[in-house]
């Protein structure tokens, strides 16, 4: 299966910008709605902060994108490939596309040395107007360029890998701590951005956060296991059994995608002849898909170990109505699933007058033309 036949070359810099432009309204939107989400099943208070500090990383990745393809189109030449999106079922920049700023960013500090300093390419620019009476080309790439390069200096972006990291929530009894793990990924199967939360108890003899055996290998099974086409149960489970003293009692995941949009992807379903019709107005053709899954451990069990040992297991419940096949409860793999839909005015009210099937039990969070989030089921 070729997966490139879903990707787009965006080719022309009023393009370029016209997509960096929606994108960086559609993550401060998502700071907002990220402020109205507080509830058991889709986010609690204590992991808005989580959130919100990786939609500021995902903001800047696509800070750092737009300055590297500012001039795409007029110096395309100059440019190694142009900027793709995944236009079906995504709306994101491919995976592709971070993976090379994952290498430019090892290489930024060698780039920012052999480049002229912004002040510098500016007065340089001034003067090749004054003496050319043309447009400056070479010198503003140089000026995208460099601008890109400072903002991978800075860090704090949102890469294909965002290693897992951690935080000790107290003491559940002695010997037993809580912590809170997160970590984040850019699908490369689905093109788009992953968060996952961990809250798990420690009974071993060392805190995890100060164990040198434990934590690395921790980190790299998360990272290993981040996929989204895993289920919850499957990661939680593997993980359960990967160490014996951590147990995970909740893990949530959250997806952040795809966009919709009329100009720049390819929908099917009603969301297209919304999409379509909200287009007449700038701006408003687009929205965001939310998904939150949690798994929640019911309850644990111990199991044998050996002769003369055992250890703990945990339960998990698991949301049969979820479940594809009512069969089986484990096809669906959580215990709860909120899916959501951030959208503004103009296509929410297209939306709700069409009415169409399956979105009955989505919420909407829509975008005034104030800027004000409004909350809809």
């Amino acid at each position: 299966m070729d997966l490139t036949l879903d990707h787009r070359t965006l080719e022309e810099a009023h393009e370029t910008r016209r997509y960096f432009a929606k994108f960086e309204r559609i993550i401060s939107h998502l700071q907002g709605v990220a402020e109205s989400v507080i509830n058991e099943n889709t986010a609690l208070a204590s992991e808005i902060p989580v959130l919100k500090e990786y939609l500021e990383a995902l903001s800047g990745t696509f800070t750092a994108l737009s300055y590297k393809y500012l001039l795409a189109g007029r110096v395309s030449d100059m440019l190694p490939s142009l900027l793709n999106i995944d236009r079906q079922d995504s709306g994101f920049p491919i995976y592709q596309e971070l993976l090379q700023m994952a290498n430019d960013a090892m290489q930024a500090d060698k780039h920012l040395r052999s480049l002229p300093a912004m002040r510098e390419l500016k007065l340089e620019m001034v003067n090749h107007i004054l003496r050319e009476q043309s447009s400056p080309t070479n010198l503003q790439f140089a000026a995208s360029q460099r601008q890109y390069y400072e903002e991978l200096a800075k860090g704090d972006l949102f890469w294909a890998r965002n290693d897992p990291r951690l935080a000790w929530m107290g003491n559940v009894v002695d010997n037993r701590r809580l912590y809170r793990l997160h970590w984040a990924v850019y699908d490369s199967q689905q093109n788009i951005p992953l968060i996952y939360i961990l809250d798990l108890e420690d009974s071993g003899k060392w805190p995890l956060a100060k164990d040198e055996r434990r934590w690395p290998r921790v980190q790299s099974h998360l990272t290993a296991q981040s996929s989204a086409s895993l289920k919850l149960v499957t990661i939680a489970r593997g993980f359960d059994r990967d160490f014996d003293d951590l147990h995970p009692k909740r893990l949530r995941r959250f997806f952040l995608g795809p966009m919709y949009s009329h100009t720049f992807t390819q929908q099917s379903g009603p969301l297209r002849d919304v999409l379509a019709e909200a287009a007449g107005r700038p701006g408003e053709d687009w929205a965001l898909a939310w998904t939150t899954e949690t798994l929640v451990a019911s309850g644990s069990e111990f199991e044998s170990a050996g002769f003369f040992s055992s250890v703990e297991r945990q339960i998990y419940q698991l949301d049969p109505l979820s479940a594809h096949n009512p069969a089986s409860q484990e096809v669906a793999g959580h215990t709860h699933q909120q899916r959501s839909l951030i959208l503004p005015q103009r296509p929410y009210q297209i939306l709700e007058e069409r009415n169409p099937p399956g979105f009955a039990n989505i919420r909407k969070y829509v975008v005034s033309p104030s800027g004000k989030i409004l909350s809809y089921k």
